[in-house]
C-alpha cells in the first residue's frame, strides 16, 4: 500500500477511509454552517471554531478543511486579503490548541495558501485543480505539501435556483462524462508535475456538484473506480450537496441519510478520503463500510 506522511501522521491508502471535516469560515455557506455571521464577533468566532475543531477531532476527523471563500453556486468571490483575514486566525488558533492536527486550506489563491502553510496548514485543497492561480502549484511545491486537485467545470452564471432546495450549478456539456473528467484531472496532474510536485503529493477529487447535473453526479459516484484507476488517492465530497436534495426533494439540513448513502457507495468504489459536514455520523458510516469492504 502506498502512503502519505504528514507531520506525525501517515495516511496509508487502502487501509481505511480517512475523514475530512468541513469548516467554512464564511457567511454564505450553502449548508448554513458558515462561521461568519452578524451574531459572532472575532473572539466568539474563534471560540466556536475551536469548539467545532475539538468536536471533529474527538468524533474521528483525520483532517480539518478550512475555507474562507464560499463555493456555493451564486456566491460572491472574495479577494485574497479578505480570505486571509477569515482563515489565518482560525488556523493559528487550531494549531495552538491542537498542534498535531492535519489542517488543509481550501483555497485557489497562492498567497492565501502560502500564509496558511506558514501558520500550520499541511495540505492545499484547490477546487480549481491548479488552474485558477498560476502560482499555486509553485507554492505547493516550494512548501512540499500535498495538493487535492478537484475537477471543476462550473460557471458562476450557470446556476439553477429553487427556493426550498437551494442553488445548484447547471451541468456543463460533456462528450463522455468519465473520459472528460479523467482527462481534465490528468491535465491538473500535469500542471502539478511541471511544478515538481511529486506524485505521492497528489490527491484527486472528481468535483461532485461542480458543473454536473444530478444524473452526472450520481454516475460519477457509481463509477468512481474509474477515477481511482488513474493511479492517485481519491477524495469524495458529496456532503449535503444539491444532487442529494434534488434526488430526495429535501433542503440542505435534511440530507444526512442521502450523504450517508453517497459516502458508503463512494467508499465501495474506491474513495480514500470523504469530505463531510457531519463528522460524527459519517465517521461511523466510513468505519462500518470499511469493515465490509476492506476486510483482510
Amino acid at each position: 500500500m502506498s502512503s502519505l506522511s504528514i507531520g506525525k501522521h501517515t495516511l496509508t491508502w487502502g487501509e481505511r477511509t480517512y475523514v475530512m471535516g468541513i469548516m467554512n469560515i464564511t457567511p454564505d455557506s450553502f449548508s448554513g454552517d458558515g462561521l461568519l455571521s452578524d451574531r459572532l464577533n472575532n473572539d466568539r468566532m474563534g471560540e466556536e471554531a475551536l469548539a467545532i475543531a475539538s468536536n471533529f477531532i474527538n468524533a474521528g476527523a483525520d483532517i480539518l478543511d478550512i475555507g474562507g471563500e464560499s463555493t456555493r453556486p451564486g456566491s460572491n468571490p472574495v479577494d485574497a486579503a479578505q480570505e486571509q483575514a477569515r482563515v489565518i486566525p482560525v488556523i493559528r488558533a487550531i494549531m495552538n490548541e491542537f498542534p498535531d492536527a492535519i489542517v488543509s486550506i481550501d483555497t485557489s489563491k497562492a498567497s492565501v495558501a502560502g500564509k496558511a502553510i506558514e501558520v500550520g496548514a499541511k495540505i492545499i485543497n484547490d477546487v480549481w485543480g491548479l488552474r485558477a492561480d498560476p502560482d499555486l502549484a509553485g507554492t505547493a511545491a516550494s512548501h512540499q505539501v500535498p495538493v487535492i486537485l478537484m475537477h471543476n467545470r462550473s460557471k458562476p452564471t450557470s446556476v439553477e435556483v429553487r427556493e426550498r432546495l437551494g442553488n445548484a450549478y447547471i451541468g456543463a456539456e460533456y462528450n463522455n462524462l468519465m473520459e472528460d473528467v479523467s482527462r481534465e484531472l490528468l491535465e491538473s496532474v500535469s500542471i502539478a508535475r511541471a511544478a515538481n510536485i511529486p506524485d505521492e503529493h497528489i490527491i484527486l477529487d472528481p468535483g461532485i456538484g461542480f458543473g454536473k447535473t444530478v444524473s452526472q453526479n450520481l454516475e460519477l459516484i457509481d463509477r468512481l473506480a474509474e477515477i481511482k484507476a488513474l493511479g492517485f488517492p481519491v477524495l469524495l465530497g458529496p456532503s449535503r450537496k444539491s444532487f442529494i436534495g434534488y434526488t430526495l426533494d429535501l433542503p440542505a439540513d435534511q440530507r444526512l441519510e442521502g450523504t450517508a448513502a453517497a459516502v458508503a457507495v463512494g467508499i465501495t468504489r474506491g474513495a480514500d478520503i470523504i469530505r463531510v459536514h457531519d463528522v460524527d455520523y459519517m465517521t461511523r458510516i466510513a468505519r462500518m463500510t470499511d469493515a465490509l469492504v476492506r476486510r483482510r
